[in-house]
């Protein structure tokens, strides 16, 4: 398969929306039907609707629920008491592991999500702003500390996620990389671009939670 199997053991409405993330990133969210994730799930059309309504709600809950994982994660390494660039080491390293791992997720809540209706989009936006903006933030205690160069945070946090959210589209488990291989280099090239070269400072910490 192109995807993750669902885990065995989950509730019919879990299984849909992890089958719904997996088509969504392969398909896309308007390339896959309702008849396509029914098959995917191994129910009736009818059954699902009776789970979720749309494709905007499957969408829609998809986001919620990736949105509700991490930023509670990314805003507590953002509280440590720990110097800025291992604050935003830390915080790179889970958002891209994170993305490798849950990325059929993760690629609904980057890419597929411009396609939510105006009832939705809204509420998402808000959200992706609030959890953007702790990455700039770390990067604005970093400039002010020192340990990076100035620059604009906010094109530099741009440029970071975007980094990161590339590893969702090119990760192939037989490149022989784990998750947390390329978290750690892809942190370390973040770092080193904004400004620090000597990586034996920095507090690395776990990429995963």
């Amino acid at each position: 398969m192109t995807h993750l199997d669902a885990p065995p053991g989950l509730e019919t409405a879990e299984r849909i929306l992890h089958e719904a993330a997996a088509l969504f990133r392969t398909k896309s969210f308007n390339g896959a039907s309702m008849q396509d994730l029914a098959t995917a799930v191994g129910i009736t059309k009818s059954s699902l609707y009776h789970h979720y309504p749309s494709k905007q709600a499957l969408l829609a809950e998809i986001v919620e629920v990736t949105m509700s994982r991490m930023p509670p994660l990314v805003a507590e390494i953002a509280a440590l008491d720990i110097p800025a660039a291992s604050r935003l080491h830390r915080a790179i390293a889970l958002h891209t592991a994170e993305s490798i791992r849950e990325r059929d997720y993760l690629a609904c809540f980057s890419e597929e999500s411009r396609y939510l209706s105006p009832a939705f989009i809204g509420l998402h936006r808000e959200k992706k702003d609030r959890y953007e903006a702790l990455f700039q933030q770390l990067i604005e205690d970093g400039i002010d500390s020192g340990d990076f160069v100035a620059q604009d945070p906010s094109l530099a946090a741009m440029a970071v996620l975007g980094m990161c959210d590339g590893a969702i589209r090119r990760y192939r488990p037989e490149d022989g990389y784990s998750p947390d291989d390329i978290a750690t280099a892809f942190a370390n090239a973040a770092i080193r671009g904004l400004g620090v070269h000597d990586l034996e400072q920095i507090d690395a910490g776990e990429a995963t939670p």
